[in-house]
């Protein structure tokens, strides 16, 4: 392994899950606002399941994800925290758990759900992982295996987070889209282009997703790393 994919690794595995390590922190308290906007988002119909993405990588969606599905298992519900990006993977380092089974082997039928759950720190959260990178990830999202784990986890748990790939860089977070109660934008601050934020509101439409809102990472103004707004 090189100097640099260790460096990554490190970067990975220090991912900051401040809701769980430091609640008490305005940041925290904005992911407590944030999960408070997408719970009355859609208070017509039941929110159960939520897909977390960006236009692009690195804009901070899987930190979001995690956080948020930190303060709603908080809140007392049951929470399943699942990573659906089975391209680049890293909900396993931000919980600092193993990877060798997960999400993948559930749809390809190797395990059970309940065999691929894993427990967190978090009271009230698991987490499913991706399990071994795939060769086609898009045809797993849009299986009808997926169709029927949703339908599990939603019998399971009362709450289920998708953190997907970014959008504008493959149509996983679509197919995604299409299979869940709502999507969650995640855009930066300084690094998210705005054709590029339009393109994948369009592209979330497209795919009939009810966007609930974005998350505004990094807006320098707001004294805090995160902002929440309504698309």
């Amino acid at each position: 392994m090189s100097r640099k994919d260790k460096e990554k690794i490190f970067q990975l595995r220090n991912r900051s899950l401040i809701s769980l390590t430091n609640p008490k922190s305005s940041i925290a308290e904005q992911f407590r606002t944030v999960r408070t906007s997408i719970q009355f988002s859609s208070v017509d119909t039941d929110l159960q399941s939520v897909v977390v993405t960006s236009p692009n990588p690195a804009e901070g969606k899987s930190t979001i994800a995690a956080n948020l599905a930190v303060v709603f298992a908080q809140q007392g519900k049951r929470v399943l925290l699942i990573d659906s990006d089975l391209r680049k993977p890293t909900v396993h380092y931000t919980f600092h758990t193993e990877n060798h089974v997960g999400l993948s082997n559930v749809l390809t039928r190797q395990v059970t759900l309940q065999e691929a759950v894993k427990t967190s720190r978090q009271e009230n959260l698991w987490v499913l992982t991706s399990g071994p990178i795939p060769p086609n990830p898009s045809e797993l999202l849009g299986s009808k295996g997926m169709n029927a784990l949703l339908d599990e986890v939603k019998n399971e748990y009362d709450f289920v987070i998708l953190d997907s790939p970014p959008i504008l860089s493959v149509t996983d977070a679509q197919v995604l889209a299409n299979l869940t109660d709502g999507v969650v934008l995640v855009i930066s601050s300084g690094n998210t282009k705005i054709d590029s934020a339009k393109k994948a509101k369009e592209l979330l439409e497209s795919a009939k997703a009810k966007i609930l809102g974005v998350v505004h990472n990094n807006k320098k103004e707001q004294d805090t790393p995160y902002y929440y707004g309504e698309k």
